[in-house]
Order: structure tokens, then sequence, then C-alpha cells
């Protein structure tokens, strides 16, 4: 019996060994990322002609491009990364590290970069065909026809013709720039050249910030340190002047859109006609509360007419350009928020409405385009609530409806050419990653894979979404993460993790992952991590998001207090071990919760956050906090100086040395205020570094293991 008990023993001994839960680590969430990630299916999309998919996977450490059917279960490889690069030796080109960025422009041909060369390969031939090039300090290329691409070189636009490079501008001022993207990349801007439909012209933006004032970023790489200057232009100071140019291919000149006055003015939305006659812009005024859609004439830069305008006692942000349909110049749709929801619109091309295409107390997140055969369009929306993203599509014959997708969650989709099936890319909080095939009325045609939980194997932390109420009655969404074996007989110290700011969700039904699981870590080292989003933040509707205009800081502090107060009147929230953190705008909210709520935290993590609105960049800050000579009050209530003298917990700043948008200075300012009132608070700044400590590198590892010791050792927490 003895013996039998001690045998039992044993084997006990060894099963628990092998089942014990363990927390994963620093070093994994920052130096080891992919371990603690989802398997996905890597550039998954559509071959063409065909009811084929492909994407890359890695076999024994060896890239492969991997074709799967469509309701057909099985796969096969069509191209390995070795087989391409014999190709690729070949043609004298550089062989790859890993398998390039592509894409499919038949059944049987990819099209990828190499280095500035363009090149095709031919799956069935196993050839490669260079067809076109750059100069090999171009950047920013942009193309519809790759046998015409435009590229930028510093402040200069070129275009490569069949590998003949062509160049645009000869502009010599450095404080003026061309082809690329203006307005520091607001209002959806993302790059700054715009091809016709057929591809006999280009318009480009010209950016002149030479009157902008300079902005001095400190290098101590030099000996003795140097300045290096960027143009940075500050609430209220002197902006950029932005015009369009469109060059014809065929005369080799350039005319400019005649844009008027005043020219500090913003110019998105730069969408053609697709006869090629016409551009139309989406012309916004410096206080951003007016916008009119005008039409030009692409000949002789003439503006033709208004076709209609938008205005907001607030402020205006178009988005998009128009849309219109394929040689179908006479009717477009129009993304606007001018309801109060961001919704589709039908146009005629003189400006008249014909129909408002979606409608309701949700906002589309991001258009998909239309099918090329039929008038369906397809988006992504929030229609079945903000924590979610579903996928639709309209059938304009009919104007009818039809959500796509079906579990709650996070939908990514990737339709066919023909509109006619789907790659539904699915994750919630509690599914890391799966990948469906959907025919075109969203029924599942078969799973096509998922991924095991990452995190099977390390303890589990529990997440959980829910919903308080504002003082004026509307839903805030949070999310609360649980520790392992949590145990509600116990107190538990709290982290807040807080943004707050405009254009930014944080709280969804979808997976976290990447830098997200810090988050998780923390949970696992005995912290209850609490996130809220406040009024202002995105996706919420038009009047949610404008309640914090001209005083940031305020509201959202109010209601990030609704958060604390009730994390306060759980029974296992240790009220007396409260945290919080926060980066850039989160940064701004954190200093603000430590200093205006000073009561509410004993600890504060602050990265880069805004101090005085004053100090940062014209486009964002008027649009929310107009300019200080309009909004001086604002600005006062709001500036965070004014509260140094009420901080009572413990502070830690972090900051980038080179940050070219939240400015080194923001922060510096901070410290000297403290320093005046004889405040104490902590400061690391991160040498060299810009607005993030970006990668899989010893000094972000070094960032966090910072952030995350501060919070620990000042909240006393005992590690696992």
């Amino acid at each position: 019996m003895q013996r039998l008990i001690h045998i039992l023993f044993i084997i006990f001994l060894f099963t628990g060994s092998s089942t014990a839960q363990k927390n994963f680590t620093l070093e994994q969430i920052i130096l080891d990322i992919a371990s603690l990630s989802p398997i996905k299916l890597l550039q998954l999309q559509w071959i063409p002609e065909t009811d084929n998919f492909s994407y890359v996977e890695s076999n024994d450490g060896k890239e492969i491009l991997v074709r799967e059917n469509s309701t057909n279960e099985g796969k096969e490889t069509i191209l390995t990364l070795s087989t391409l690069n014999v190709s690729i030796q070949s043609a004298g080109l550089s062989t790859l590290i890993s398998f390039p960025i592509f894409k499919w422009i038949s059944s049987s041909t990819i099209r990828f970069w190499d280095n500035q060369f363009l090149v095709e390969y031919n799956l069935n031939t196993r050839s490669l065909t260079i067809i076109n090039d750059i100069a090999g300090n171009g950047i920013n290329a942009d193309y519809n026809n790759p046998h015409k691409i435009a590229y930028t070189i510093d402040n200069n636009l070129f275009i490569a013709v069949n590998s003949k490079q062509i160049q645009i501008t000869n502009e010599e001022n450095k404080g003026i720039i061309n082809g690329q993207a203006v307005h520091r990349n607001e209002f959806g801007i993302t790059k700054g050249t715009f091809w016709s439909p057929k591809n006999n012209y280009l318009a480009f933006y010209r950016k002149d910030e030479s009157m902008v004032t300079d902005y001095p970023l400190f290098d101590v790489t030099k000996k003795p340190a140097g300045i290096d200057y960027i143009k940075y232009p500050m609430a209220g100071m002197t902006s950029e002047e932005v015009s369009i140019g469109v060059y014809d291919l065929k005369t080799e000149k350039t005319i400019w859109l005649k844009t008027g006055n005043p020219k500090d003015h913003y110019l998105p939305g730069v969408t053609w006609s697709p006869d090629e006659r016409f551009i139309y812009i989406a012309e916004l005024n410096r206080d951003q509360n007016n916008m009119k859609l005008t039409k030009y004439n692409a000949r002789d830069g003439e503006m033709i007419k208004v076709l209609f305008e938008e205005t907001n006692d607030k402020y205006v942000e178009p988005m998009n350009g128009l849309i219109f349909f394929e040689n179908e110049p006479d009717m477009f749709i129009w993304t606007t928020r001018n309801d109060g929801w961001n919704h589709l619109y039908l146009y005629d091309a003189q400006g008249a409405k014909i129909k408002q295409l979606t409608k309701g107390d949700w906002e589309i997140t991001s258009f998909d385009g239309l099918s090329n055969i039929g008038y369906n369009i397809f988006f992504t929306a929030t229609e079945q609530g903000s924590l979610d993203r579903h996928y639709y599509k309209i059938d304009l014959d009919r104007y009818k409806m039809t959500r796509i997708t079906q579990d709650n969650g996070t939908h990514e989709v990737i339709r066919n050419e023909n509109g006619t099936m789907f790659l539904d890319i699915y994750n919630s909080v509690d599914v890391p990653y799966e990948v469906s095939v959907l025919d075109k009325n969203g029924e599942k045609l078969r799973e096509v894979f998922s991924s095991n939980n990452p995190l099977d194997g390390y303890n589990t932390v529990k997440t959980e979404l829910f919903t308080l109420k504002s003082s004026d009655g509307y839903d805030l969404y949070c999310r609360k993460i649980l520790p392992p074996d949590f145990d509600q007989n116990k107190k538990y110290p709290v982290l807040v993790y807080v943004y707050g700011g405009p254009h930014v969700q944080i709280v969804t039904n979808s997976w976290l992952s990447g830098k997200d699981l810090w988050l998780k870590y923390m949970a696992q080292n005995g912290f209850i991590v609490f996130t809220l989003d406040n009024r202002g933040s995105y996706n919420r509707g038009l009047e949610f998001e404008q309640t914090t205009f001209g005083h940031l800081g305020t509201i959202e502090i109010e209601d990030q207090m609704i958060g604390v107060n009730y994390l306060k009147s759980l029974p296992y929230v240790d009220a007396d071990r409260m945290g919080v953190y926060g980066r850039s705008f989160g940064g701004f909210m954190t200093i603000g919760l430590m200093t205006r709520t000073p009561d509410a935290f004993q600890v504060g993590v602050s990265n880069a956050g805004v101090i005085d609105w004053q100090y940062y960049e014209v486009m964002y800050t008027e649009r929310y906090m107009e300019t200080p000579q309009m909004n001086l009050d604002g600005y006062e209530e709001t500036n965070l100086l004014n509260y140094v003298k009420d901080l009572k917990g413990k502070l830690l700043l972090l900051h980038g040395t080179d940050d070219p948008i939240v400015v080194w200075q923001q922060s510096l300012l901070y410290t000297q205020k403290a320093m005046q009132l004889g405040i104490e608070i902590d400061y690391f700044p991160y040498v060299g570094h810009k607005h993030k400590v970006k990668g899989k590198s010893k000094d972000r590892f070094h960032l966090f293991k910072k952030i995350t010791d501060y919070l620990i050792e000042n909240l006393q927490i005992k590690l696992h």
C-alpha cells in the first residue's frame, strides 16, 4: 500500500508540474513578441480570375506562398522564397531575406518591389521582369499604371516612365516641399500625389513652410552638441501654405489650381473625375468650421463651382474624397458626419443630394469601395454597437443593406474582385484569430484557419467589457482585466490605462496583443487593469466627440473619475493603491488626473504627454481648442502648469528628446515649474528617440521596465 501511495504521489507531482501555469515576462512582450502572438495568415489575398486565395507561411523556417480554394479544404505550395530568389539573382537584383510585400495582378503573376525596382514574376514560367524603377534614393512611390511611377527625392517630385526619370519640380528652397503629404497628415491625408484615372495627369501637393517657425531638436551625437531644425507650427502661429499642381505628361507642363486666399486653409480630399476633366477638393478654412466642396478645371486651374458647403459651430473634418462609380462622372458617393454620424450619401455631379445611403446612430469606420460588377458598395461599421466591427454591403439597385459578418467581435474582411465571396478575419476578447470564407450573403462556406491561444500555458487573466454612465447619460465603455486566480475577498491595487483623446478608441471587443499584452502582464503581477473610453473619444458620433471642444482634459477627467469611483466602490479594490499610466494624449490625461483630482491616485506615469496646448501643433490643436487668441480661458483651464502645485502622489515623466509631435519642451516646462515650486517629480529622457520608443529594442525594454518598476515599487506590489 505504501509503495502504491508513493507511486501515485510521484505521478501527481510530475503531472502537476507539467501543467503548472506561469507568467509571461516583460522580455517576451518587448523582445520576443512573436512567441505570445496568434499565428496569422500573412499577406492573405484573393487570386484574380479564380475562386482561390493565397497567403505566406513559414515551413521549417522557410517562407512559402500557399494557395487554397474557397470551398475545398487542402492547400498547395505554389512558390518558395528560394525559388523566387533564383529568378531575382538571375535578373541581377538583390535577393530577399523574407517574402516581399506583393500584389496579384493576374491568376499567375505577382508584382512587388525589390529596392528601387518594380518587378513582376510569372509563377507558370518562373520568369521575372523589371517593369520600372525609380532613383535609388527615391521615396513615396505612387502609381496606378506601373509604367508611370511618381516619387520624391528630398523636397522635389519625379516621375519614372518606363525607367526614364523625369524631374517635375526643381525647388531649391528646402522650406518648399512637393509631392508629399501635407497638413501634418490630418484629414485622412496619407500621401502627396494623385494620378488621374487614365494616368495622363498627376496632381500633387506643394507645401510652403518657409515662413513657419524653425523649431530646434537637440543632437547629442555631435561634439559639441548641435541643433537640427524642423518646421513646427504651434497653435495660433503662422502655418504652412498648400497649393495643388497638375502635371500634364504630354505637354510636360504644370498648371496650378487657383485655390485663392487665405493661403493657410486646408485642401484635403483631392479627387479626379473619371473623365480626367475635373479635380474636386474639400476646402476647409483654418478655423475648421466651414468646408466647401469645390470643382476645378484640371486644364487651366480655374474653379468652376462650389458644389455644397458643410458648417459646424465647432469643427468640420472631411476625411475622404469623392467616390465615383467607374466611368460614371455624373454621380458620386460622399462620406460625412453632417447628421452627427459618419454615413454615406449619393450626390449628382452638380452637388445635389440624391439619397442618404446609410443612416442611424452608428459610424462607418472604413469604406471598402464598389464591386466591379453591379452597384454594390462595401464598408465596415459599428451598426451592431461601437465595441464591434462588422462588414456590410449595399445593393444600390434596391438600396438594401446586408450585414455580411455575424459573430460579435472585430471583423476585417477581404472581398474578391466581384464582391461575391469574402475572407473574414475575426477576433474578439476571447478569440485570438480566425479566418473563414463567406459567400455573398455572409454564409460561412468553410473555416480556413483558427489560431491556438498563444497564452495557453500562462496564468490566465479574465477580461470583462461593461458600461458605465456619464453625467449626461452617455454610455461609457469600460474594460477590466482581473489577475489570475482572482478572489473577490482580497484587496487588489489598480492600474488605470488611459488615452481619452480624439480619433482613438481603446475599448473594443478584440484580442489584446502586441503592446497591449503589457496590460495583461500587469494583471498577472497583481493589478486590476482598467480602461474607460471617455467623451471625446472616437466612433461614438459627433456630439459625443465634440463635448470636449474648447477645454480638452476637463470633461475627459470627469468621465475617468466616474470609472475611478466605480472601482473604489468595489470591495476587492484597494483605493489606497491606485496608479495611472498613459502616453501622448494619455500622458496629458495622466498628469491631469494626478493634479486636477489629486486624491484619486497615488502614482502616475506620463509618457510624451502634452502639458500646454499652446505648444502643440496647429491643425490638431485649433480643431479642438480654437486658437489661443480666440479661447484664452480654455487654454488656461487645460494648462497643466497651473496644477503642478496640487500634485500629491508620485509622478514619473518620460519623453523622447527628438519628439517632433509632442516636443520635448513640453515636459521640460513641467519639470521647471515643479522645481520652482519645490515639488518632487521623477523624470527620464529617452535620448535620441522621437514620439515613440519603437520596435523590439533594448531602449523600448528599458522604457517599459521603468514604467513597470515605478508602478510596482510605489504601489508596493509583491510580485508573484
